[in-house]
Order: C-alpha cells, then sequence, then structure tokens
C-alpha cells in the first residue's frame, strides 16, 4: 500500500496533506526518513512525529453544528471548535469540508482520509444544499444569475447550481440552493454578488444525507449504510 493511502486510511489526514507531511520530513518507516511514493508493507512500523502509526477501525460522525464553532480540530485563538461538541473519548478525529463560523447545520466527522478526499475533491461534484435567508423579498427571477453562475470577490465564476424559494415576505425570504464545489464563504459572496445579504445560512444535506432527528449540537455515529452511501458519491 502507498503510504499517503496507509497514513490516510489511519486517519492522519487526506492523501493530498499526507503527501505534504511526508515531503516534511515528519514520516519515518522502519527508522528511515520516508520518501514520496514509498509503499508500505506488512509489519512495517510507520511514525509519524515520533509516534507510532498503525490502521485502525475508522469512525464517522454527523453532527449539527450550531453558529459560533470553528470547523477545525484546533484554533490558536482558544475559540471553540466542533470538536468541543464531541466526547473526548472519539480520539483523533476531523471535520469534513468547513462550515464558518456564523453558519451552521450538517458537518460530517472521521477519521477516514479517504472518504474525507474524496467528498471534499471538487472533480467530484458532491451536491451540497444549504437553507438560506435572505433580508426583504425576493422572485425566482432574483436568482437567475446565481443559477447561470455569477462573479464573485476576487474575479472567480461560480459553477452552475440549482436554487429555488421556499417562502418569502416583506421581512425576508428562505432559498434552498444546491452547490457540487465549496468555495471559501462562496455562498455569502455569490448572493452579495446579486447585493443580498445572508442573515442565516443552514446546510442541510450532503447528497440524500440530512439531519432529521438531529437538534442543533447534536450528533450521532452513522450507520453502515449511511457511510457505504457516501462512500458511493
Amino acid at each position: 500500500m502507498r503510504l499517503n493511502k496507509y497514513l490516510a486510511a489511519c486517519g492522519v489526514a487526506s492523501r493530498r496533506d499526507c503527501d505534504e507531511i511526508i515531503k516534511s520530513g515528519r514520516v519515518r518507516v522502519n527508522g528511515k526518513v520516508a520518501s514520496l511514493g514509498q509503499d508500505v508493507n506488512e509489519g512495517d512500523e510507520v511514525m509519524l512525529d515520533n509516534s507510532k502509526v498503525s490502521l485502525k477501525k475508522n469512525e464517522y460522525y454527523i453532527l449539527n453544528k450550531p453558529k459560533g464553532y470553528l470547523s477545525t480540530v484546533e484554533d490558536d485563538k482558544g475559540r471553540k471548535t466542533v470538536l468541543d461538541l464531541l466526547p473526548p473519548t472519539v480520539g483523533r478525529i476531523y471535520p469534513v469540508g468547513r462550515l464558518d463560523y456564523d453558519s451552521e447545520g450538517l458537518l460530517i466527522l472521521t477519521t477516514d482520509g479517504e472518504l474525507a478526499q474524496r467528498l471534499t475533491h471538487p472533480s467530484n461534484e458532491v451536491p451540497k444544499t444549504y437553507l438560506v435567508r435572505i433580508e426583504g423579498t425576493a422572485t425566482e427571477a432574483t436568482l437567475n444569475p446565481i443559477r447561470s453562475g455569477i462573479e464573485i470577490e476576487g474575479g472567480y465564476v461560480t459553477k452552475k447550481c440549482k436554487a429555488h424559494i421556499v417562502e418569502t415576505n416583506k421581512e425576508y425570504t428562505k432559498i434552498h440552493i444546491t452547490i457540487t464545489e465549496g468555495k471559501n464563504r462562496e455562498i455569502r459572496k455569490m448572493f452579495a454578488a446579486i447585493g443580498r445579504e445572508v442573515t442565516l445560512l443552514k446546510r442541510i444535506k450532503v447528497g440524500e444525507l440530512t439531519l432529521r432527528g438531529l437538534d442543533r449540537g447534536a450528533y450521532r455515529k452513522l450507520t453502515k449504510q449511511e457511510v457505504a452511501y457516501l462512500m458511493s458519491i
């Protein structure tokens, strides 16, 4: 097995990030500094930063992230992260993708670096659906520039997406939007490009996986069927 795949299977990081870790010289195999592209055989001793790395059964969780938590493992400013919502017995686990500090909703956490890579790599175009609330009234025509792909801050043009209004009145409009990419604060920037500020952003689906039955801040383990589904997409 390739070393980067082995490290990802051990829950160290995604395969791509493991490549960077290997290149940095932090990994040793049988006492020797590892090289990129190296294979690992049964019985080999793999060390990361002087700690032994070994295969273990992966864990998979779904979390209904509240506002005010970072989608990271730790924060140098001491702010709360999503790991603060999980029991300490969970161990070394990582969020798949990100929801920004002011956003909420469905977040997958796992020790399976390979699955994390597959779910977040742009080429796989995994659909993610969000509930968005903006101030004031809107019509379906308001969303046409967003559906078609729109230039956002930084000059990037977003991919085509699905969007439709689920509720509108004089005070606010609620919209369901499904995207297949995950640029930093992309949805907020998309609405900013049409002059509308997002006042609520909640991820409600990844593929067909939903938050059904999970209160804000609550979590549970994914079922075998749900894990198999995520691997299939």
